[in-house]
């Protein structure tokens, strides 16, 4: 009920990048369910209007392109951040919900049509969900307040999994590092309620970790009370949560060194992981998730050793204390206000710095989504994906293949066996695009209008069954890890595949109406960031099968991370607010992805321009293509965010606050500077020995 966890290297799905092979039309058992016309939020489109021509392009692109719209549109109250991503999120919301509200009116409905409307209607059933209370989790209240034993708690940990729930530390399936044509059972470090480990050991800038941690306290008081227990208690209790958490956070690793795959698999066998963990037996728990495996991957041996040494020597009272709150705080979006509002006041409007909370339709499309995003998705893209955007995309992704293979084979500094291996892996690219082939099948997962509560804890069991079924068994190629409607793209190393569904096809991003220009701008340079993951600081460790394997030269590797180490340097210099700086060691991936991904899509686009006989020279609005083509890239990167978001996300967040994103890659391009007519000197014209140049 919390967000699940999405394991290695964030399973490399990043937050906007990648491309397509031709799908098979929708299922013909989607109906599609009746519905008045919905009226879509605007799109974010580049528009020339919006350019601040007090500010100089080669000083600052992004300022030049954004600050006008940025300034007269500030993040709304509801939110945390706003821009390109979030209007178009806005739009698939919208859409969504015209869906939703027809498949609830629609009584009679069977198949998904049903599974979405009884979601729907039975999460804006405000009147029965205030009057239930907590009544729906009391079983999970009482089990936990009986428990007596380290053993006791073992057993209460397993059968929460298997109900799709789970505490402590994250599992799930997924292919294994060393097979990647085979999905394994994944143990992850987890357990924490703040964004990470930093923030239970230091005091912070200026004080505000500490400070975090002191609301986090009051707010695990004020929700133990909600749900009855007496006010001394409930801060003896909170208490006891911080102190379980921060030994959770002592044991845990750091966001940065999660980033490196030898930290993200440690393969063993059950017979050894129960040697291992005496006080918590693996084999039970595979066998109270209903799954026979031989081995599984023990992700941070260092954590797990320290949770089964918490099984015994952290007093009852406390392991209760932590059980208790999660649970609450893990249902409290399905539940009564009281408990929705102050898990909103803590995790939201302290931690983030968001004012308001979403209307309930909001919030509700939100637990559709989550789950069941497949099932609405298979709803929307017979009324959202027209099949020209289909076909435009594929012509698109060829281009930029091309391009990129053209880049590798003209790389100087890698040697020839090296880049042999880079090229079998660009041979074995897989795009996906739009919505997947193979809908899956959401039979036996019973739910009705009769409670909220009981319809999410219903889906979550089927879910996780769902998954652990994957586990001991192939790949299935077809699958996706997003949903349609999702606003967004990903690669995935373990694959080696590149997938962009439809909703992010919109835009800035893409416009079938739109000059060559913002198309490679935007979806071009997105479909090439997906394809340069495969050579990131990570991606670059998987082969061409998705196997975690070491395909390079020394020299060559060494090679990279020389040059990687001057990107590092370039966003470890970006100081984003208060004098807090990005960290370029966390968004490496991300930074190494635009770089490559702008020249691979810029590169296309000249292609593309010679081809139709023109030079980019010609001007549309006033301007250059060639400089529109940059102008839409930084458009994509139009974002703000409140204050307490941009401070969380510097220290969890794998991408550089959008700003930066807008100006890194093309401060280090000759072309930019070409085409604005830069010189040297300029702050967007990077000294040659600082330019970074990669792939």
């Amino acid at each position: 009920m919390k967000s699940p966890k999405i394991l290695l290297l964030s399973l490399s799905i990043t937050a906007a990048l990648a491309a397509c092979q031709k799908p098979a039309e929708p299922a013909a058992t989607a109906a599609k369910p009746t519905q008045a016309a919905v009226e879509l939020p605007p799109l974010a489109a580049f528009n020339v209007a919006d350019l601040d021509t007090s500010k100089n392009a080669c000083v600052n692109l992004a300022d030049f392109v954004n600050s006008k719209w940025l300034a007269a549109n500030p993040v709304p109250s509801d939110k945390t951040s706003w821009g390109s991503f979030e209007m178009l999120d806005e739009r698939s919301v919208a859409a969504s919900k015209g869906i939703a509200e027809a498949a609830a009116a629609n009584t009679g409905a069977t198949g998904i049509e049903k599974l979405v409307g009884d979601l729907y209607a039975s999460g804006m059933d405000t009147a029965k969900v205030e009057a239930a209370g907590i009544a729906p989790m009391q079983p999970m209240l009482d089990r936990i307040a009986a428990l007596k034993t380290p053993a006791d708690i073992g057993q209460y940990l397993r059968d929460e999994f298997a109900a799709g729930r789970g505490e402590v530390f994250a599992f799930g399936a997924e292919a294994d590092f060393k097979k990647s044509s085979q999905k394994i059972g994944y143990a992850f470090q987890g357990g924490l309620s703040l964004p990470e480990k930093a923030y239970y050991l230091e005091d912070g800038p200026d004080g505000k970790y500490k400070a975090i941690r002191e609301a986090f306290v009051q707010h695990v008081s004020k929700q133990l009370q909600n749900a009855g227990v007496a006010a001394a208690d409930a801060g003896t209790q909170a208490k006891d949560v911080l102190a379980f958490e921060t030994r959770l956070a002592k044991a845990s690793l750091s966001p940065i060194e999660l980033r490196n795959p030898e930290n993200q698999y440690h393969y063993v066998t059950i017979a050894d992981a129960d040697k291992a963990s005496p006080n918590f037996k693996w084999s039970e728990f595979f066998k109270a998730n209903g799954v026979q495996a031989d081995g599984f991957s023990l992700s941070q041996p260092k954590f797990f050793a320290e949770f089964d040494k918490m099984l015994v020597d952290v007093p009852l009272a406390q392991w209760q204390a932590y059980l208790r709150i999660n649970a609450i705080d893990g249902m409290a979006p399905y539940l009564a206000d009281k408990f929705n509002d102050e898990r909103f006041d803590f995790y939201s409007r302290t931690l983030r710095g968001q004012k308001d909370q979403k209307p309930r339709w909001k919030r509700v499309m939100d637990t559709v989504e989550n789950t069941a995003g497949e099932a609405l998705g298979q709803l929307y893209v017979k009324q959202y994906f027209p099949a020209e955007s289909k076909a435009a995309m594929e012509t698109l992704v060829g281009n930029l293949s091309q391009a990129l293979k053209a880049r590798i084979e003209g790389l100087e500094w890698m040697s020839p066996e090296t880049k042999a291996k880079a090229m079998d892996k660009w041979a074995s690219f897989t795009p996906k695009i739009g919505y997947p082939d193979k809908w899956r099948s959401w039979e036996g997962l019973a739910t009705s209008r009769d409670g909220y509560v009981q319809n999410v804890l219903a889906a979550a069991k089927f879910n996780h069954a769902y998954e652990m079924a994957k586990i001991g068994k192939p790949v299935d190629r077809s699958e996706w890890g997003m949903s349609p409607q999702t606003v967004n793209a990903y690669y995935n190393p373990l694959m080696n595949e590149i997938v962009f569904p439809a909703a992010i096809l919109q835009p800035p991003f893409f416009d079938l109406k739109a000059d060559p220009a913002l198309n490679y701008g935007g979806i071009g340079a997105v479909i090439g960031h997906e394809m340069l993951h495969g050579y990131d600081d990570q991606g670059s460790q998987f082969d061409a099968t998705g196997n975690f394997n070491n395909w390079w030269t020394k020299a060559d590797r060494d090679g990279f991370e020389s040059r990687t180490a001057k990107l590092v340097k370039q966003f470890d210099d970006y100081v984003a607010i208060d004098g807090l700086h990005v960290k370029g060691q966390l968004t490496l991936g991300e930074n190494i992805a635009d770089l490559g991904g702008l020249n691979v899509a810029w590169d296309a686009y000249q292609k593309a321009l010679a081809d139709a006989g023109k030079s980019g020279d010609n001007k549309i609005d006033g301007y250059t293509e060639n400089q529109r083509f940059f102008m839409n890239w930084a458009t994509v990167w139009r974002r703000a965010f409140t204050p307490d978001e941009l401070k969380v996300r510097l220290n969890t967040d794998p991408h550089a606050p959008a700003n930066f994103r807008a100006i890194g890659a093309p401060s280090n391009m000759p072309a930019f500077a070409t085409a604005f007519g830069c010189k040297a000197g300029d702050p967007m014209v990077r000294a040659e020995d600082q330019r970074v140049v990669i792939w």
